[in-house]
């Protein structure tokens, strides 16, 4: 009996060595894992830092292209109003300088028909 119990006992003792390596493996493997997820943890959030950096960055020039754009219309309205300011005045000066033409045609006409009549009085 005593030989007996020395075997299960030894037998206890090789089971608990056994045990002590692959418990010894399987904390190797667990400390492997969350090495693994805290770089992983880091990595993902430096990516997800930048990518916010990113995104102010470009948040930042839309507004400052919205705001060039707002003040390039501005712009482009002001000179829209100017050029239709400038066509009706010229508009205003063709149709003056046209009817002062039309007169000045007018009067020289009556010129010429008066010369008209004095050659032929002349000649007549």
């Amino acid at each position: 009996d005593e030989q007996t119990e020395r075997q299960l006992l030894a037998g206890r003792l090789n089971m608990l060595f056994r045990d002590r390596r692959a418990y010894a493996y399987t904390r190797q493997l667990m400390e492997a894992e969350a090495r693994m997820s805290r770089e992983a943890w880091v990595r993902a959030t430096d990516a997800s830092d930048l990518v916010h950096g990113e995104v102010i960055s470009l948040h930042t020039t839309v507004l400052g292209q919205i705001s060039e754009i707002r003040e390039l219309q501005a712009t482009d309205r002001r000179r829209q109003t100017m050029i239709s300011e400038l066509l009706r005045i010229d508009h205003r000066r063709s149709t003056e300088s046209r009817t002062a033409l039309q007169g000045q045609i007018t009067a020289l006409q009556g010129q010429v028909t008066a010369l008209q009549a004095q050659v032929t009085t002349l000649l007549g």
